[in-house]
C-alpha cells in the first residue's frame, strides 16, 4: 500500500505524521526492555510539546536473538491481535541486557544519549535526538534500521488516492479504496542495503526474490498465476542475515523496495504496529528461531512420503473406477501409498456434510478396510468448512448457532461454490467440538488423512461468536479450521501420525502439515509457478510442501508436461497426482501420445517415468525420513532454496528454477518440451545421480538436454547417502539392508544418522584413512557400501575399508 506520491509528496487527501525525534529513552521496569517517546516534530523547547502527536515505542525480547518492537500513536485504540508466540519467561535471562549511555530523559537529557537492548548477538539501539532512529545490529554489523521519515501514521479520508487489494466480498476492501478498510494506517520502513535480497511472505507464485513487489497478506483463492496467495505469511528474511515477522493477524501490506527503493515498508490498519526482528545470521538459523517462536512443524507419518493418487475433482468415479486405478498402478508396477477421495465422495449440493454418497459408495467401511488390508493403502478424504444448505449439517449448525452470521443476525450465505452454503464459526468452542466429532467419525470409518480445502473465502462483513473484529478473522480463520481437523486426526491416530493436505494457511499453520500449492495450471509455466511458490513457503517456516503433479487446471495436460512434472513432483517431500476434469493415472497420457502419433519409447513413457521416479523416491526413504525430522527439530524444511542452503554464494540468491532436496541432493526440473535445461552448480565436488559423472565446480552454469527418465540430480560432496534400492513402500526399517554411498572428495569424514518410525536408530560414518575410506555402523549392524556410485561391497561385520 503506497501513501506517497514520489519521494517528496504524499498522495492527495493523505495526512502523514512521522516520528521525527527520539526524545525520551527509558529502561523498562523489568530491566529487559526499553521505551522511547518519539514526537512527530522536533521538540526544542517546552512550547513544542503542545498540540503534538507522539509515538510510544517499546523494545523488548521474547527469545534469544529476537527483538520485538511495539509502536502506537494512540494507546486507547483497538489493536488487531497478533499470533501466539512461544515467549521465554522474563526475568534473569542471561542472554538479555539493557545498557544506557548518557541521560536520555526528555528535556533534561542530552542528544547523543543512547539505549541498547542486547539479546544474544542481536542488538537494538536508539540514540536520543533528531532524526528518529532505531538500528538493529549484530557483532558490530548493521542489519537494518528505521531512520528519519520511516515510522509513520497516515490519516485518510473518502477522497484519498490510496488503493488496496484484494477487493470484493472476500477482499480487504469492497471497492479497492484503502479508506473502505480503515481511515488510519500505521507503517514503518526498514532499510535495505545495496544488493540485499528479500524472501518469504508465504506461498507466492511470482519470482522468489521479492524486491520490487507489493505484497498484500490477505489469503485468497486466486490460483497460481496471480499476485494473490493461499498461504500469505507476514514474515520475510533477507540476505543480510535477519528475518522480520509482523505480528498482526489481519491485513498487512508490504512494499518491498517499491514505494521506497531502499527499504521494506509494511503497513497495517489502526494506530499500532507490532513486529519482531529475528537474527540468524544464516537462513537456517533464522528459520530455527522463527519456528521456535511461532511453532515447529509436526512430524508426519512415514507412509505419507509415498505416492498419492486421487479421483481428481469433477471426474466421475465409483468403487469400480477407483479399483481400476489402484489395480492399474499395481499391474504397471508403480507402488502406491495413498488414495484420495475428492469432493464427490459426498452428494452434489451437500458439501460438506460428512455423508458418503451411497449411490456410488454403498458399503464404504468394507471398501476402506479392503483398501487398507488387501492393497496396503492409506486413505485421504476431502472436506471444506463450508456447509451447503441441502446438507444435514447446515440445518444442524443453524439451529445450534454454529454458523457465521451477518450483522442483522441472519446466517451468512452465498451461492459461490455450494448453493446457499454457510460457514462454520470456529471461534465458537462448541462449533469446533461439533466439527471435530464429524471428522473423527470419518476417521473411524477408515480414513487416515484429511484434505482441508479452501478456508480463504472468508467474508468481510460478518459477526463472529467470540466478538472478533471482522477484518482480523479473514487470515486467522484458516488456522482455527486446520488446527481443529489436525487435532481430530491426532486424537484418533496419535501424535506423529496426523497428516493434512491443506490449501490455506497463516502463521501457525506450519504446525499442521502437509500443505499443497493450490490450483496450478497444467503447463510448464504452471510448473515453474509452483516451484517458486514452494521455495517461498519453505522460506517462511513450512517444513513440508506438495503440489498437483501434472497441474490442476486444463482440460487435458500435455503428456510432456505431465512426465516432466512427475519427475519434479517425486523429488519433493510429498507427491500427489491430482487434477480437475481429467484423471491423472499415467497410462492415459501414453494413450494420448499414441492417439497423436507419438511413438512410445521404452523408458520415456508416462508409465515408465512414474515407475522410475516413484521407486527412486522410495529408495531414498532412509535419507528422506531423517531429513523430514528436521522441520520439527530445527525448522529446516525438507525442500529448500539454493539461497537457504548456500547463502554465501551470491549466484544462489536469485535461483528459483532449482532447489535442494534435503542437504545432499540438488534438483533442477526440466521446464521445456525439448528437454533443455540450464542450472547452476555451487562450488564443490558434485556427482551425477544417473551417470556417475563427477564435476569439481568453482560455481558454474551448465546446459544439458534430458529425456523424460532423467533430470539434473546431483549428490553433494561430504554426503553419506543411505538408500535401499528396490524398496516398494515408504514404510520399512531404514537402517536395515542399507546401501551406504560415500562421497568424500573434498572432505575427510562425514556421517549419516538414520532413524525409523519404529524408533530404530543407527549412524553410518565414513572417514578417509591411509588405506582408502573406512565406513562403519554405530552398532555393528551389517550393511552394503560403496564409494560414490562405484562397486558395492558387503560390510557383514559393520565396518569395511573401501
Amino acid at each position: 500500500m503506497k501513501f506517497t506520491n514520489g519521494y517528496w509528496m504524499n498522495r492527495p487527501h493523505v495526512e502523514a505524521l512521522y516520528a521525527r525525534q527520539a526524545y525520551t529513552l527509558g529502561v523498562g521496569a523489568d530491566g529487559e526492555s526499553f521505551d522511547v517517546l518519539a514526537p512527530t516534530r522536533e521538540v526544542k523547547g517546552r512550547n513544542d510539546t503542545l498540540n503534538l502527536g507522539t509515538f510510544e515505542v517499546r523494545v523488548s525480547t521474547p527469545a534469544e536473538g529476537v527483538v520485538r518492537v511495539q509502536s502506537a500513536h494512540w494507546l486507547g485504540a483497538d489493536v488487531t491481535p497478533g499470533f501466539p508466540l512461544n515467549v521465554d519467561k522474563p526475568g534473569d535471562r542471561d542472554y538479555v541486557s539493557v545498557t544506557t549511555e548518557g541521560n536520555g530523559d526528555g528535556e533534561v537529557g542530552e542528544d547523543g544519549a543512547r539505549v541498547t537492548l542486547k539479546t544474544g548477538d542481536l542488538e537494538a539501539t536508539v540514540v536520543k535526538g533528531s532524526p528518529w532512529n532505531l538500528t538493529f545490529s549484530a557483532n558490530g554489523r548493521t542489519l537494518t534500521s528505521s531512520q528519519g521519515k520511516s515510522l509513520g501514521r497516515f490519516q485518510l479520508d473518502e477522497l484519498s488516492a490510496v488503493t488496496t487489494q484484494p477487493v470484493g466480498e472476500f477482499g480487504v476492501s469492497k471497492d479497492g479504496s484503502a479508506y473502505d478498510e480503515s481511515d488510519v494506517f500505521s507503517a514503518i520502513q526498514l532499510s535495505l542495503g545495496v544488493g540485499e535480497t528479500v524472501y518469504g511472505f508465504g506461498e507466492r507464485f511470482g519470482t522468489y526474490v521479492k524486491n520490487g513487489q507489493t505484497i498484500d497478506v490477505w489469503n485468497q483463492d486466486g490460483g497460481t498465476a496471480s499476485e494473490q496467495g493461499y498461504k500469505d505469511i507476514p514474515f520475510y528474511m533477507t540476505s543480510n542475515g535477519y528475518g522480520v515477522l509482523v505480528n498482526n493477524r489481519g491485513h498487512v501490506s508490504f512494499e518491498v523496495g517499491s514505494e521506497n527503493t531502499d527499504a521494506v515498508q509494511f503497513s497495517v490498519p489502526g494506530e499500532a504496529l507490532d513486529f519482531l526482528v529475528i537474527y540468524g545470521p544464516t537462513p537456517k538459523e533464522i528459520l530455527n528461531r522463527y519456528t521456535a517462536l511461532v511453532g515447529r512443524p509436526a512430524n508426519v507419518p512415514a507412509w505419507s512420503y509415498g505416492l498419492w493418487l486421487t479421483t481428481s475433482f469433477t471426474t466421475k468415479y465409483d468403487e469400480k473406477t477407483i479399483n481400476s486405478f489402484i489395480d492399474g498402478m499395481a499391474e504397471r508396477d508403480i507402488p502406491l501409498s495413498a488414495f484420495h477421495y475428492d469432493c464427490f465422495w459426498m452428494r452434489e449440493f451437500q458439501w460438506t456434510d460428512f455423508e458418503w454418497d451411497k449411490r456410488f459408495f454403498g458399503d464404504i467401511e468394507s471398501t476402506l478396510e479392503r483398501l487398507h488390508k488387501d492393497k496396503g493403502l492409506h486413505i485421504c478424504a476431502w472436506i471444506n468448512p463450508y456447509l451447503g444448505q441441502r446438507g444435514k449439517m447446515f440445518a444442524e449448525g443453524k439451529e445450534k448457532g454454529y454458523l457465521v452470521r451477518k450483522p442483522n443476525g441472519e446466517v451468512w450465505q452465498t451461492d459461490m461454490w455450494q448453493a446457499g452454503m454457510g460457514l462454520v464459526d470456529f471461534t465458537n468452542p462448541d462449533a469446533r467440538a461439533w466439527f471435530k466429532d464429524k471428522v473423527k467419525t470419518l476417521l473411524k470409518q477408515g480414513v487416515d488423512a484429511i484434505k482441508t480445502d479452501f478456508g480463504e473465502r472468508i467474508p468481510r462483513d460478518v459477526v463472529w461468536f467470540d466478538g472478533s473484529e471482522k477484518l482480523s478473522m479473514h487470515n486467522w480463520y484458516t488456522e482455527l479450521y486446520n488446527q481443529t481437523v489436525f487435532e481430530a486426526i491426532e486424537e484418533v491416530h496419535g501424535v506423529g501420525r496426523a497428516c493434512l493436505f491443506a490449501r490455506s494457511a497463516t502463521v501457525g499453520g506450519q504446525q499442521h502439515p502437509v500443505h499443497w500449492g493450490g490450483d496450478c495450471e497444467s503447463t510448464f509455466n504452471g510448473m515453474a509457478q509452483t516451484l517458486r511458490a514452494g521455495l517461498s513457503i519453505t522460506s517462511s517456516g513450512f517444513g513440508f510442501w506438495s503440489h498437483d503433479i501434472g497441474g490442476f487446471e486444463g482440460a487435458f495436460p500435455d503428456p510432456a508436461v505431465y512426465k516432466r512434472w512427475v519427475a519434479f513432483g517425486l523429488l519433493g517431500s510429498h507427491s500427489r497426482m491430482h487434477g480437475s476434469t481429467v484423471y491423472r493415472v499415467p497410462w492415459l497420457f501414453d494413450e494420448a501420445d499414441e492417439k497423436n502419433g507419438v511413438k512410445l519409447v521404452p523408458g520415456q513413457t508416462a508409465v515408465d517415468v512414474a515407475r522410475e521416479f516413484t521407486k527412486l523416491k522410495l529408495s531414498l526413504m532412509p535419507y528422506l525420513y531423517e531429513t523430514g525430522l528436521q522441520p520439527h527439530r530445527a525448522g529446516t524444511p525438507v525442500m529448500r532454496s539454493m539461497f537457504v542452503e548456500f547463502p554465501d554464494d551470491p549466484a544462489c540468491r536469485t535461483l528459483d528454477r532449482q532447489y535442494m532436496f534435503g542437504p545432499s541432493l540438488l534438483v533442477a526440473p526440466v521446464f521445456s518440451y525439448s528437454g533443455d535445461v540450464e542450472y547452476y552448480l555451487p562450488a564443490g565436488v558434485w556427482t551425477n545421480w544417473f551417470t556417475g559423472e563427477k564435476v569439481e565446480s568453482a560455481g558454474q552454469w551448465r546446459k544439458e538436454n534430458h529425456g523424460y527418465d532423467t533430470l539434473p540430480l546431483w549428490v553433494r560432496d561430504g554426503s553419506v547417502l543411505v538408500t535401499r534400492p528396490g524398496a516398494e513402500t515408504p514404510e520399512y526399517e531404514y537402517g536395515r539392508d542399507a546401501l551406504v554411498s560415500v562421497f568424500l572428495d573434498g572432505v575427510d569424514s562425514a556421517e549419516a544418522v538414520v532413524e525409523s518410525e519404529s524408533g530404530d536408530k543407527v549412524t553410518f560414518s565414513a572417514r578417509r584413512t591411509a588405506d582408502g575410506v573406512e565406513v562403519s555402523s554405530s552398532d555393528g549392524r551389517p550393511f552394503r557400501a560403496r564409494v560414490g556410485f562405484g562397486e558395492i561391497v558387503e560390510a557383514a561385520d559393520g565396518k569395511i575399508n573401501l
